[in-house]
């Protein structure tokens, strides 16, 4: 790395009495650069907090504006690129930092978790498009798979589900309690009641609303 180079890449992104903030190159945004830069700077008289963000590649540099002033803090940073490490070396020695492969190890992740939803999103519209040759047993068949693959199915799907599952988990009850003692039971006959009636009553308007005829508007008629 050249230390020229690395100066002239510099910006001052913020900079007000006693506090100073940079935009670094990428390069020098390292678990061994950052170590460097810090106890450069804080050889300076008057700074007392040097923050490095490797991720955004910034650093903040506090101080005391009544013992040293901004350009003192940027000839110390100047003076230490000279014999900041290099790039490879940095990289060796960013492996035994955590923090260095974690941010990495998830950007490559949510960038897999993005391609595979994609894909099975992709996937589900071929589903529900046909593509097969007219008359075929695929093209036939394909309507019903598209229909079965609308939101208001899966509700419907989960639903039954839902109610099944809760079948089995209280058969024991209804057949060997609630059978046989249905007036001491009555809350649970009522609580069953109540939910038949909110699948029953939602199937009902699926259904009816399925049912409605489209209704179209006669074009305007030329006055």
């Amino acid at each position: 790395m050249n230390a020229d180079d690395l100066a002239r890449r510099i910006v001052v992104r913020h900079r007000a009495a006693g506090y100073l903030r940079l935009a670094l190159p990428p390069e020098i945004c390292h678990a061994a650069a950052a170590v460097a830069i810090d106890a450069a700077l804080r050889q300076v008289g008057g700074v007392y907090r040097v923050t490095i963000y490797a991720a955004q590649c910034r650093l903040a540099v506090s101080f005391d504006a009544h013992v040293c002033a901004t350009a003192d803090v940027a000839r110390a940073l100047r003076a230490c690129l000279v014999t900041l490490p290099d790039v490879q070396a940095a990289g060796a020695a960013a492996e035994h930092a955590p923090g260095e492969r974690l941010a990495p190890a998830l950007r490559d992740a949510a960038r897999q978790a993005r391609h595979a939803f994609l894909r099975l999103r992709e996937q589900i519209d071929g589903l529900r498009r046909p593509r097969a040759a007219p008359g075929s047993l695929q093209a036939k068949l394909q309507p019903m798979l598209a229909n079965a693959l609308t939101e208001k199915a899966i509700i419907n799907f989960l639903n039954d589900l839902v109610a099944f599952y809760l079948v089995k988990v209280h058969w024991e009850l209804i057949s060997q309690r609630w059978l046989k003692e249905p007036v001491k039971n009555a809350n649970a006959w009522l609580t069953v009641f109540y939910l038949m009636f909110l699948l029953v009553r939602y199937r009902k308007s699926i259904a009816a609303e399925a049912a409605k005829p489209a209704i179209t508007r006669a074009p305007a008629e030329p006055s």
